[in-house]
């Protein structure tokens, strides 16, 4: 039940209308007997500097940080990991005493869960990351610490990709120009899609036309919402090996939710209850 001693977590995103987070991490609050609410704020970027004072004013315990925050929200912190901060995003902020800490949670949990769901030996594979931004910078950290043989990054906007490529610094990255979409995804045998192209409203949108996929290939897509993208049919269509979403979105917000309570997630329980919702 709210109440006066009710500790606060916002999730700040544009837009947050899809998240299912509050509703996970509500349940799992509930779950526990923990007085924690959780709430979904859409700030515009110019008002992000604004929100985080208010964070700071209201006392929030913590707070999750979604597209187009997860890099410009650093200058407004106190810390950050060193993770978060060789990645250059956050995804997870932690009030400690009046400190706002930011960490990324985003890596860890989609290592794990691309692992767990495919079994796919990372040793020597050649992978293409469609995107740029925060989730793009922390998966494609996690993947270069493996024994990966190359990263690509393919984004609209290719100056951003060489921007992630020179903060995270490791050889087994470069970036490739849009129009050279079709050529390197051929070569790929982990294809990554880290936009929100195909996410829910707009379930339509894919990035890559499913002849470019082959039955070799894994094709994963960040997005949860809906749990199997355009992009993930045409490839389970084409034959390929397919990994959702969700997996990741469970696992980097049970990493987040002990950050802020210090006490352990039932992630099972946690994909229960957005799986509930979303079927």
């Amino acid at each position: 039940m709210v109440n006066a001693n009710t500790e606060l977590i916002g999730l700040f995103g544009h837009p947050v209308s899809h998240s299912k987070s509050p509703l996970m991490h509500n349940a799992m609050f509930h779950e526990l007997g923990l007085n924690y609410l959780y709430l979904a704020f859409d700030v515009q970027p110019e008002n992000l500097q604004a929100a985080i004072a208010g964070v700071r004013a209201l006392g929030f315990r913590g707070l999750n940080i979604t597209i187009p925050h997860k890099e410009a929200i650093i200058p407004f912190l106190d810390e950050i990991s060193p993770e978060a901060k060789l990645i250059g995003a956050v995804n997870t902020v932690v009030n400690s005493n009046g400190k706002l800490i930011g960490y990324n949670t985003d890596g860890e949990g989609y290592l794990a869960s691309l692992l767990e769901e495919t079994g796919v030996q990372l040793q020597d594979k050649k992978i293409i990351i469609l995107g740029a931004g925060g989730a793009a910078r922390a998966i494609s950290y996690a993947l270069a610490k493996q024994q990966v043989k190359k990263i690509t990054i393919i984004n609209r906007d290719e100056t951003r990709a060489e921007e992630l490529v020179l903060s995270i610094n490791n050889s087994k990255i470069d970036v490739a120009n849009f129009t050279q979409l079709e050529s390197c995804l051929h070569e790929a045998e982990l294809i990554i899609n880290t936009t929100s192209v195909g996410m829910s409203p707009n379930i339509t949108g894919t990035l890559v036309k499913n002849e470019w996929i082959n039955p070799q290939q894994i094709v994963s897509d960040i997005i949860y919402n809906p749990l199997r993208t355009k992009l993930l049919n045409d490839a389970d269509a084409q034959g390929a090996t397919i990994h959702e979403g969700l997996g990741m979105f469970i696992n980097q917000g049970a990493i987040a939710f002990e950050k802020w309570t210090e006490i352990k997630a039932d992630s099972s329980f946690m994909r229960q209850v957005v799986l509930d919702s979303l079927i």
